[in-house]
């Protein structure tokens, strides 16, 4: 099961979001401190806990430059198993179009009780992309 967010829009050319969303150290402008904790990232993999999902580890697995990321969770360390990847297109240099995509390895009942929170995440994380000055 692959759940798609909507498709955003930032105005800024697919480069620049390129390289903000390939290094982890720059997301901790997105991470809500009230239900993340512990949280450390370097370039390619970060980990931090949530309260009922317990430690979470993610590392960067793919890199298409001004194209793609896909970062995948780390089955030694996290319970839950996933990939995610970020999709940028550009249709000219302040206009790239973008989606999120999920993909949980989960069991079909597990799949059935997180379809709707996942696409309410992912969603979510596409309004703050929206919003976001990917030029700081």
């Amino acid at each position: 099961m692959k759940i798609e967010s909507r498709t955003g829009r930032a105005e800024f050319p697919a480069e620049t979001i390129y390289y903000f969303i390939s290094d982890f150290r720059n997301f901790n402008n997105f991470i809500p401190g009230e239900k993340v904790a512990d949280w450390q990232a370097n370039e390619n993999a970060c980990s931090f806990s949530v309260d009922m999902l317990g430690k979470v580890r993610m590392m960067i697995v793919e890199r298409e430059t001004n194209k793609m990321v896909k970062v995948s969770s780390d089955p030694k360390v996290s319970q839950y198993n996933f990939n995610l990847w970020i999709q940028l297109k550009e249709l000219e240099s302040a206009d790239t179009r973008m989606k999120i995509t999920i993909e949980p390895k989960l069991n079909p009942v597990m799949q059935a009780m997180v379809k709707s929170p996942l696409k309410k995440f992912v969603n979510a994380v596409m309004d703050e992309f929206e919003k976001f000055d990917f030029s700081s």
